[in-house]
């Protein structure tokens, strides 16, 4: 087996990987470009689903790590139209099926479970070539290079590493997200904070949502959803707070004051998170040395599913790894070909949550689907 497997990308993917190698005594190097643990915000919370998510955490040996990150009572949903009222609200039910963690938390107990050489932070990807007998020459930013048996990209959306594998590149699908939070929501954003409750708000329409989560500490995360083309947000000046926030804003003119508090009260400036994608049936011929996992293989347009995906990912490639130590190639066709038709039927399944989400149906079409009268897949 080669005693060389290099990882692209420190995010839930790439640590489950490492992760699980590591608990077969396997050992890794990732290479990540940010600076530290702490460079940035790592984003708001996953409700992470027994099936994929739940099951890659068990075989990284951390469910225990898992439940004491848990945020207790965070996956209570509530849906409202644009007038706040509320049309379907359901409390947490305590079973743990899809409970709600914070994705740094999560990103930390791995990182913690890793040993500490196997992360090499502030080494970003330049260039990447193809060196023959299955080898691989990454060349960094800052000049310097490694040469590696077995090259994983797990690096995102928009991966260095799968171009050596495919042609295809993400596409906006003509939605974008606009984020931003409010803090000390019970005592200062009293209304905002009682239409959102106690979990995830969603408060949709034909083309437009304010949906939000509370996280712990007392912070609403708002997550701002148009369907908009992309020379639309090209024309807001997101370097102007102010002025972004009041044109985001306008978008929800006539809506209750308690919903558009989310947005006017914003305590950080909006950032716009355009939507891009991968084709649904992303996939490509094998290559000696090389693999993806998460967004690097299956970007999609969110639909609860990204990092419960990533995460899988790597278990399920790890485990592979770990029972044909010496057939690397053969654990490499049997992991793909199980990710092409897992990513390839939640791909679909993208769609049909986004449209649920800003489709002609909404708000009434998210109620249907909470309550089982629509289902995402057939």
């Amino acid at each position: 087996m080669s005693n060389s497997i290099t990882i692209i990308g420190a995010g839930l993917g790439g640590l489950t990987l490492a992760r699980v190698l590591h608990v077969h005594g396997i050992p890794s190097k990732i290479y990540e470009a940010e600076l530290s643990a702490e460079a940035r915000t790592q984003g708001g919370q996953l409700d992470i689903h027994e099936h994929n998510g739940q099951a890659a955490l068990d075989a990284a040996g951390l469910t225990d790590e898992f439940r004491a990150i848990i945020h207790a009572g965070g996956a209570a949903s509530r849906v409202l139209d644009q007038h706040a009222a509320v049309l379907l609200d359901e409390p947490d039910d305590g079973t743990g099926a899809r409970p709600e963690v914070l994705r740094g938390d999560l990103r930390r107990i791995l990182i913690d479970s890793l040993p500490d050489y196997t992360i090499e932070w502030g080494r970003k990807v330049d260039t990447v070539r193809s060196l023959g007998d299955d080898r691989h020459e990454l060349t960094f930013v800052d000049g310097s290079t490694v040469t590696t048996d077995f090259l994983v990209g797990a690096d995102g959306a928009w991966s260095k590493i799968r171009p050596l594998l495919s042609d295809a590149k993400p596409e906006y699908v003509g939605t974008t997200f606009v984020e931003t939070y409010l803090y000390d929501v019970d005592e200062k954003h009293s209304a905002a904070a009682e239409a959102v409750g106690d979990g995830a708000m969603y408060a949709p329409a034909p083309g437009k949502a304010i949906a939000a989560h509370r996280e712990a500490g007392d912070i609403v995360h708002t997550y701002v959803q148009l369907n908009r083309p992309a020379e639309w947000f090209a024309g807001v000046d997101f370097t102007d707070a102010a002025a972004a926030t009041a044109r985001v804003a306008a978008e929800f003119d006539g809506w209750a004051p308690e919903l558009t508090a989310l947005i006017t009260d914003g305590e950080t400036a909006p950032i716009p998170r355009a939507i891009h994608a991968l084709p649904d049936e992303h996939r490509w011929d094998r290559v000696p040395g090389v693999t993806l996992l998460g967004d690097a293989a299956h970007l999609m347009a969110p639909s609860g599913e990204g990092a419960n995906l990533a995460m899988f990912d790597g278990a399920e490639l790890g485990k592979a790894i770990a029972a044909h130590p010496d057939d690397i190639e053969g654990a490499l066709a049997e992991y793909e070909e199980a990710m092409f038709v897992r990513s390839a039927s939640e791909a679909a399944d993208s769609h049909v949550i986004l449209d649920l989400c800003l489709g002609e149906g909404a708000p009434y079409s998210m109620v249907d689907f909470f309550t089982g009268a629509a289902s995402i897949s057939g």
